[in-house]
């Protein structure tokens, strides 16, 4: 049976080990010499974290209510699969990290997607999810794409290599962002269903 206890000390972590991860990277990043704050907004992984860290925070402090509340939980579960997922398929390795940058990359892309996905398999509150909900979360990865592609037009900066329209074309980068839709679409309905399996009856 799952405590509510547990749950709240549960999430409490993540929020903390979440933010930990972000203001490393922002510090990392700024102190870098051609770094830019400012990028960190286009990678998918800061948004999905921030949303880690807000819902997490919000479950923590027994706030965990209301239909907006509901859709970000279901981004920040399915964007932080897509990021731990998508980071360890395409984006591991392509960089030699050391130090700060280091620490923000484990704790941005494994530690926290593993305390998250388990938090919320075994210990979340269930039945809050329904099907109106995997349509509205969808609008979060088309949001960071309508951010993400006009502004790489303009600055010539694209956070991913499978993003990045003057390298690939933007036939390609469609394609590309399709497939990674449709996954992202597969497992919201997936965390629908297992949430509706497991809610009380």
């Amino acid at each position: 049976m799952r405590s509510e206890t547990l749950t709240r000390a549960w999430f409490a972590v993540t929020a903390v080990v979440a933010l930990t991860g972000l203001v490393t990277q922002v510090v990392a990043t700024a102190g870098a010499p051609d770094g830019r704050v400012a990028n960190l907004l286009c990678f998918f992984t800061i948004d999905s974290n921030l949303l880690v860290t807000l819902t997490s925070a919000l479950v923590a402090l027994g706030l965990a209510r209301g239909r907006l509340f509901t859709v970000l939980w279901l981004d920040a579960l399915v964007g932080i699969i897509v990021t731990g997922i998508v980071y360890q398929v395409a984006l591991a390795g392509l960089y030699e990290l050391h130090g700060l940058p280091l620490f923000a990359d484990t704790m941005l892309h494994k530690v926290t997607p593993i305390l998250f996905v388990l938090g919320w398999l075994l210990a979340a509150p269930r039945g809050v999810l329904n099907g109106r909900t995997v349509w509205w979360s969808l609008l979060y990865p088309l949001a960071w794409l309508a951010f993400t592609l006009p502004r790489g037009a303009i600055t010539g900066f694209y956070p991913y290599p499978f993003v990045d329209a003057g390298a690939l074309g933007y036939g390609q980068v469609t394609l590309n962002c399709v497939f990674i839709g449709l996954f992202f679409t597969a497992l919201a309905t997936g965390a629908f269903l297992y949430d509706r399996r497991l809610a009380p009856a």
